[in-house]
């Protein structure tokens, strides 16, 4: 038995060859603690070893929680593949329950056979609740991504629901995330209370243990290559970064009052920059100008520029730079407070000439008229590209004159890169790179030493061809957007057509004796900012002309449209592993596994990342019998450089601030003040303090109860009452979200959802059939607690809302909606809540005067038509109209509803007609009140 008495795992074959993997499973097979580890240490292959050492005891069942799809299918692979290993009869692997299984008899049946599950948080709170699977039989839960469990998630209310019920089962959880556990005040303590865990395993990259396991004897080769940016590209990066500069002091002068200290340029290369941004002005979002809301926005545009001039080729940043500067631009009538500032800078101009010019120049033409230049291909190639054909061409020189010694590995070549993207360009350079786009072959150059050395030309060329004919289809698209808005201006006069009136249009580009820059011709708006440019149609056909279809390319078309299923055997043959180059984006704790699948002799990263090169140490570490050489790429004096080392430079802080914390922590009680208590302060819990009659207190049996849509356990709300000490019985409602008592049926909507419920007029539906059902139906408007508690933007509400219809809320003002909503349904009750934790006590306060809620007619609320036909039969209003007449009484308004078709038909209906259905005296009364508002009419 373990400390927290879960039966331990068999001892079984496991896959951990280093020493300070084999102690971290130990520890975690003896006791229950959070484990955080540094990035590429092995995180997952713990994880799945773990599993599969108790999967291999049999009549276990261990839950998986707040693990990703992509995570369920490497678990579910890897713990096959120990099965298989092991011959272990009693595996049965990984099951994942989501919303396939739609059905409550599969699931519980499931559950009944034991084994590992996987379950979505959703899924699993629901079922824990309904009792569909019972938490006192789980052996024990697997906590993923531990970092993101805080105590509004459902991740922590599954943990709670697990403790309270099941003291013995065992409770893991992991993280490779140290970033979050140094927010807060006190956040290790704080989440391992939300964990209810006492103990903390930290394994950095400097942990001793890790350190003699990865720099023992067996290190990778490592080749460091500091490749050199082209002018250009330094040129852009300077002019981002200056243009991030500005827009920051922006917002430094517009928000003062903010705690600003991490608002500067070192931290703007965070990945989480603008996060931290957002989330800081978010409680004010609404008193925020306009402006600073648009500088937030233009801070990830530009922080994304700086990642693309490193990662793009020239014509597809540029092709990135045409988009950015089409939705940024002005409007017509735009001034310059209105606008990004940085569009303003001569460093925006900067950008947008450099990145024209690596793509394209100006070129004086001969003959009289050489002062008008013409445009010819640049076609600038990342510097990157050559570096990498020079190591794939030194790794060929070697296994030619030097043959390694046979090894284990397969000797494929892997190269990493960031993402697809970069995947797919470094594909097409490696296949391009030997084509030479020349129509002619000249006898000089058959000895020319150049001709072999490998080049972009022919793929950057093609590149250029289709940019230009998408940049002719989008001059064609913005011309008629700026043409549509004209016309929705109604005359308003547009800076680019006022200047056209005294000068060349902006968006022509202006001659320039002696050729040069062609960036250098592009024009401004009136108001200052810089204009979009478009080439003319002759500079583009005399540029397409010189980047023609070559017949090299027009061969390599040929065999790209040619039909592979024809003749299978001249397109596809086998290949052996030595022969290949596997190109892959990093992928996280997969990268493991892609290492063990090639088992490369030579990787090539062609951009750095920290956590692969520890699973390159891993994984060479862990093999004897296989060599690695390693090349390491990156640009010198870059972004991507100053993000590697600061990445590396956070985790280290991180884990020395977590280490700092755990040492001076005192013991974290988990004990849930919910579970176990005293009898005493049980019983007044379930005190009810209403007034029952003659002023006496009322003792229930039971503590307070809460319907709740199975729909609303995406919110923390359901979490927070049940921490309350509120029961919570989960069950599909067609009536109202939550139901806490007989009489009170609540509408939970959140701002955004309340926008969207009012344009599809769902709201006004919800709203009377609540009315049908309930006494007092509510209206909950619940807000974000780290949002501004109000509806934005605030609106002159002066004016008369005659004109809008309540049934459709034609108004785009969302204030005014809702008062067309009250006054469609007057006694309708709001209730306003700055946060989910504002909702729970006021959920509290108003089941103090309340009778406790029955499930089964909360579920046939809306369902079963038999009970109340008669009253859902008809509209509220009319029948509350009707009921304010007098001689109209609770007792005959029935009959009257039942035998006339509206209040017209009533209204003219004579004491003789009347008399049937409410009586002599009541027919005069209500015939009279109708009579003498017509006369008086009439008068």
């Amino acid at each position: 038995m373990s400390a927290s008495g879960a039966p331990q795992p068999q001892p079984v074959k496991l896959s951990l060859p280093l020493v300070y993997q084999q102690k971290l499973f130990e520890e975690l097979r003896k006791e229950d603690e959070l484990v955080i580890i540094a990035r590429g240490l092995g995180l997952f292959r713990l994880v799945t070893n773990l599993l599969h050492s108790y999967d291999a005891a049999g009549n276990n069942l261990i839950v998986v929680v707040n693990a990703e799809d992509r995570e369920n299918a490497w678990m579910g692979e890897a713990l096959a593949e120990h099965a298989a290993i092991s011959m272990s009869p009693k595996a049965r692997g990984l099951t994942v329950v989501n919303t396939d299984f739609t059905s409550v008899g599969t699931r519980e049946k499931l559950y009944s056979g034991g084994g590992i599950f996987s379950i979505t948080s959703r899924i699993l709170v629901v079922d824990m609740l309904t009792g569909l699977i019972n938490p006192e039989t789980i052996t024990g839960l697997v906590v993923l991504h531990a970092e993101r469990v805080v105590a509004t998630s459902l991740e922590a209310f599954i943990l709670r629901i697990y403790r309270q019920k099941n003291k013995v089962g065992f409770l893991k959880a992991f993280s490779d995330n140290p970033d979050p556990f140094t927010v807060g005040f006190s956040p290790l303590a704080s989440m391992m209370r939300n964990l209810f865990l006492r103990k903390a395993s930290l394994w950095p990259r400097f942990h001793m243990q890790v350190a003699q396991a990865l720099e023992g004897k067996k290190k990778a080769e490592v080749i460091e290559l500091e490749v050199p940016m082209t002018e250009a590209m330094k040129d852009i990066q300077t002019a981002i970064m200056e243009c991030v500069e500005v827009s920051i002091h922006e917002l430094k002068k517009g928000n003062t009052g903010l705690e600003m200290e991490d608002w500067n340029l070192d931290s703007a290369l965070m990945k989480n920059f603008d996060v931290m941004i957002r989330r800081q002005l978010d409680p004010n979002w609404h008193r925020v100008s306009w402006k600073t809301k648009r500088i937030v926005g233009d801070l990830t545009v530009l922080r994304g520029m700086l990642q693309s001039v490193v990662s793009l080729d020239a014509v597809s940043f540029l092709q990135q730079l045409d988009t950015i500067h089409a939705a940024h631009s002005p409007a017509p009538g735009s001034t310059r407070q209105t606008e990004s500032p940085w569009l303003f800078l001569d460093a925006a101009q900067t950008i947008f000439d450099t990145a024209k010019w690596r793509v394209y120049s100006g070129k004086q033409k001969a003959g009289p008229d050489s002062n008008i230049d013409s445009l010819r291909p640049v076609l600038e190639e990342q510097p990157k590209w050559a570096v990498l054909a020079d190591v794939l061409q030194e790794i060929d020189r070697d296994l030619y004159f030097e043959p390694a010694v046979r090894d284990d590995s397969n000797g494929t070549i892997l190269i990493m890169c960031s993402d697809t993207n970069t995947c797919r360009q470094l594909k097409d350079y490696l296949q391009w790179m030997h084509v030479r786009p020349r129509t002619e072959k000249r006898v000089e150059e058959i000895h020319d030493p150049e001709k072999d050395k490998p080049s972009a030309a022919f793929m950057m060329r093609r590149k250029l061809r289709n940019y230009l004919k998408w940049k002719g289809e989008f001059a064609q698209v913005s011309a008629k957007l700026f043409s549509e808005n004209q016309k929705a201006l109604n005359g308003a006069v547009d800076p680019r057509l006022a200047q056209s009136k005294n000068r060349a249009p902006a968006n022509k580009r202006r001659r320039v004796r002696g050729g040069g820059n062609v960036g250098s011709n592009q024009g401004r708006l009136e108001n200052g900012s810089i204009g979009q440019f478009f080439e003319k149609p002759g500079e583009v056909a005399e540029l397409m002309a010189e980047i023609q279809i070559t017949e090299e390319e027009a061969k390599q078309k040929e065999e790209v449209v040619a039909d592979p299923l024809e003749n299978m055997d001249d397109y596809y043959q086998m290949y052996e592993m030595q022969d290949l180059v596997v190109i892959h984006a990093y992928e996280g704790d997969q990268d493991e596994h892609v290492l063990e699948e090639v088992k490369p002799k030579y990787i090539i990263m062609y951009e750095p990342d920290a956590s692969f090169i520890r699973r390159v140490e891993v994984y060479r570490s862990s093999h004897n019998d296989r060599n690695v050489r390693v090349y390491f790429l990156y640009y010198g004096g870059s972004v991507e450089e100053q993000r590697y080392l600061s990445s590396v430079r956070r985790e280290k802080d991180a884990f020395t601030r977590i280490i700092k914390e755990r040492s001076s922590m005192s013991i974290v009680m988990t004990t849930d003040p919910h579970g176990i208590q005293d009898p005493q302060e049980a019983f007044l819990r379930t005190i009810n303090t209403r007034i029952a009659g003659g002023g006496r207190l009322a003792a229930t049996a039971q503590p307070p109860r809460v319907v709740v849509d199975v729909r609303e356990f995406r919110s923390s709300l359901p979490s927070l009452l049940h921490g309350r000490s509120m029961v919570i019985v989960p069950c599909m409602l067609t009536v109202g979200d939550y139901i806490l008592s007989p009489n009170i049926c609540i509408e939970r909507k959140s701002v955004s959802d309340l926008i969207s419920s009012f344009k599809d007029g769902r709201l006004y539906a919800q709203c009377e059939t609540m009315f049908q059902f309930y006494k007092t139906p509510m209206l909950l408007i619940e807000f974000d607690q780290n949002k501004s508690f109000t509806l934005e933007p605030f609106a002159d509400l002066s004016g008369s809302l005659s004109s809008v219809s309540a049934s459709n809320a034609g108004s785009n003002d969302l204030q005014s909606k809702i008062v067309l909503l009250t006054l469609a349904f007057p006694k309708l009750r709001i209730i306003w809540s700055s946060s989910p934790y504002e909702t729970a006590e006021i959920f509290e306060k108003l089941k103090t005067q309340e009778d406790e809620p029955d499930p089964i007619a909360a579920v046939r609320a809306g369902l079963d038509k038999d009970d109340t036909a008669e009253e859902q039969a008809f509209n509220a209003e009319p029948q509350e109209m009707l009921a304010a007449v007098p001689g109209v009484t609770p007792k005959n308004i029935m009959n009257l509803t039942l035998e006339t078709e509206n209040i017209k038909e009533v209204a003219n209906m004579t004491v003789e007609e009347l008399d049937p259905m409410v009586g002599r005296e009541a027919a005069r009364k209500i015939h009279g009140f109708f009579v003498k508002d017509l006369l008086e009419d009439e008068g």
